[in-house]
């Protein structure tokens, strides 16, 4: 059996690339390990491409085993079943950046797989997934312009780290994941705490120098355990179809995008495309392939427009901003709400505020986990004006919902503060281009008109890249005609303070870092117009929230109480949410939340949590049930678990021949404490409460 090795150090352990020992049917297949995190990677090619299909059929996936940290999986099944919404990210965060990579026109099926066998609980294996899913692809027959390499950068203390263990960067200010190769960065996913652009691209730099090493070491690898590459017929168009299709559509295409709307652009291409078809076919050629050549003589005439004319297919300069509205307050019963619309692009944002009970429980392999803010992002098929299934979130939805959550961490109040659980919901009911940071800017506004304390105002832009030679032109505001036919799709959110969020996809093989500051410095110039227009709209949060929010107190009890005000099988809590409606939770620090939208339940249950948990104080009149009634007296609770006696001269103010003449068991009664003695017996009046 082959054992292929190869290791080097890489942050504070050794990564190490194996293949030829599993998985050997596969095209290519390795395992990568980092510490005690070993990921198997493998990557497998159809061997025929299915007839009529203009597009690359990539699909990736990525799968956490239970096993992998020593766990049974939760639930009924006991078996792990649909990818969790981390494994869908890290199956995106391995797509986007390989996906650019594969040779144009190469059209057979590709399907990577990520499967994680040991998890150390230290070392997150997304990472090693990246970097296993290029080695397996460059060792692999499948044509692939790789190596590409990954790693994460983490700055704790204002010092940078790679590859920090998930303790370090769950407690660091910035976090960037990086791949690139040897031409630049191919893609950045990041979240800060309002870190300046200059801080952001040091940590780019110092992952970039780092990643060099591990381009020698895939190439190496390679170069020793590698197949040759399999001959591919890749799909290209005639040249004679080519030139048909520029003569009869390239006139008309220039009228096409004189058109004022998108919808009116889609229909004039539609038509075209159907005209070509009529005519072309009868020539010989296929459907397909005409609808390909026109898609590649638009692509290179609204690259050339925008390259040749400095002009865009809309009429804006490089830097402009589409017209922006924003309104808050749009749903009359939500907690909060704001429309935001940008051009064609509209976000309906709605916060709603819950208690500890609407926390998001996770089941991870680093460990169960409770999340109390949630950012989600639909994407209904009528926002682009097309029918569709309506099914639960697709893989893009939960990408980009994740990233507006990302942007927006960073401005979230503390639970100590704000010990509500909030969930944000982006409806996008129109879309042409960067829906994603459409729901940044809605979300930040429906949050401060819900009255939740974040610390700034967050805006996001996206910007994209035309790239031809040495001549490069940044876009800011990219449309969707700029984003299909662009070669970058570049997203910053952030305050006026810093930068919260950034994610960049490239579909050329990557950027330098001196256009990569370019970007940077083009992205916070727009984020601020932006912020402007949103201040304008709402300048800070609300100092009230909603009326049909919940309320929640906080109150303080001695930790040793916890178990009192519990009960035996939680008999006491029970009573109080129960009795009040009200909802309590109870955290270990002896912190309780008490939270209703009914001040009065509340009120209600904070007093029987106080009697419960509150000592008994002299002096301090209490409502007292008459428990049991003996010849010198009365025993009344004046609290759970806390009988105190009232002494048959204590009952009134007048002679008291027997004691149920004046009271009964399960009367309720006013009483006042007049003592308590070294046994921590309890002395009660009657006659003192009524004076009182």
């Amino acid at each position: 059996m082959q054992d292929n090795t190869l290791k080097i150090k890489f942050g504070n352990n050794d990564l190490i690339l194996e293949t030829g020992k599993i998985a050997k049917q596969a095209n290519g297949s390795v395992t990568i390990s980092y510490g005690g995190t070993v990921v198997l990677v493998t990557a497998c090619m159809s061997a025929e491409i299915k007839e009529g299909r203009d597009f690359f059929p990539l699909t990736v996936e990525y799968q956490e085993k239970t096993y992998a940290a020593g766990r049974i999986p939760g639930g009924f099944f006991k078996k792990e079943g649909r990818p969790s919404e981390s494994e869908i990210l890290t199956a995106r965060l391995i797509d986007r950046p390989i996906r650019p990579l594969f040779p144009e026109g190469f059209l057979n099926d590709v399907q990577v797989m990520a499967m994680v066998l040991s998890s150390d609980g230290e070392n997150d294996p997304d990472i090693l997934a990246v970097n296993g899913a290029s080695a397996a692809l460059g060792i692999s027959d499948i044509p692939f312009n790789g190596p590409l390499v990954c790693c994460r950068v983490a700055r704790v203390n204002n010092a940078l780290i790679i590859n920090p263990t998930y303790t370090q960067w769950e407690s660091s200010d910035l976090e960037v994941v990086l791949a690139a190769n040897s031409k630049g960065v191919v893609m950045l996913e990041s979240k800060a705490k309002e870190i300046s652009e200059a801080e952001y691209l040091e940590a780019v730099k110092f992952g970039h120098v780092h990643l060099k090493e591990l381009i020698h070491m895939q190439e190496e690898f390679a170069k020793k355990y590698g197949k040759p590459k399999a001959k591919i017929e890749f799909k290209k168009i005639t040249p004679e179809l080519a030139t048909k299709v520029e003569e009869m559509a390239g006139k008309k295409l220039n009228e096409v995008y004189k058109l004022g709307t998108k919808e009116e652009r889609e229909e004039a291409v539609h038509l075209l495309a159907k005209e070509l078809e009529e005519k072309l076919t009868a020539e010989g050629f296929s459907a397909e392939d005409i609808k390909y050549a026109l898609t590649e003589v638009e692509k290179e005439q609204v690259r050339n427009k925008i390259l040749s004319d400095n002009i865009r297919i809309d009429g804006r300069g490089f830097k402009d901003i589409r017209p922006i509205s924003c309104e808050v307050s749009f749903l009359p019963r939500t907690h909060g709400s704001a429309l935001f619309t940008r051009g064609q692009t509209q976000s309906l944002a709605i916060t709603t505020l819950g208690t500890g009970e609407d926390e998001q429980k996770i089941e991870a392999l680093e460990g169960e986990k409770t999340k109390s803010f949630m950012l989600h992002y639909s994407f209904p098929p009528f926002s682009v004006g097309e029918t569709g299934p309506v099914r639960g979130p697709g893989r893009r939805e939960i990408g980009h919902g994740a990233l507006a959550e990302k942007a927006l961490l960073a401005v979230m109040p503390s639970k100590e503060k704000f010990p509500y659980t909030i969930r944000v919901v982006s409806e996008i009911l129109e879309s042409n281009g960067s829906s994603s940071m459409a729901t940044v800017c809605a979300s930040a506004l429906s949050l401060m008109d819900a009255g939740v304390p974040i610390k700034d105002t967050v805006a996001g832009i996206a910007l994209g890249l035309i790239k031809e030679g040495n001549k490069a032109l940044i876009l800011t505001d990219i449309a969707g005609l700029e984003d299909h036919f662009g070669d970058m799709d570049f997203k910053v959110a952030g305050t006026r303070k810093g930068v919260t969020a950034v994610q960049m996809d490239l579909k050329i093989d990557g950027i330098d870092i001196p256009l990569l500051e370019k970007c940077l410095a083009q992205a916070h110039e727009a984020r601020i117009f932006i912020l402007d227009k949103m201040s304008a709209a709402l300048a800070a949060p609300r100092e009230q929230l909603s009326a049909y929010a919940p309320r929640i107190d906080v109150i303080k009890i001695n930790t040793e109480k916890i178990g009192e005000l519990i009960g035996p099988g939680g008999k006491n809590i029970k009573a109080i949410i129960a009795a009040t409606g009200a909802s309590v939770d109870i955290e270990d620090d002896g912190t309780v939340l008490v939270g209703s939208t009914d001040a009065a339940k509340s009120d209600a249950a904070i007093k029987m949590i106080k009697a419960i948990t509150d000592d008994v104080e002299v002096g301090r009149v209490y409502i007292g049930k008459v428990k049991r009634i003996m010849a010198f007296g009365a025993f009344c609770e004046i609290a759970p678990r806390k009988e105190g006696l009232v002494h048959v001269s204590e009952l009134s103010d007048k002679f008291v021949k027997s004691v149920e003449e004046v009271v009964k068991v399960g009367d309720e009664i006013k009483v006042k404490v007049i003592g308590i003695d070294e046994l921590g017996r309890i002395n009660l009046s009657r006659k003192q409460a009524e004076t009182a």
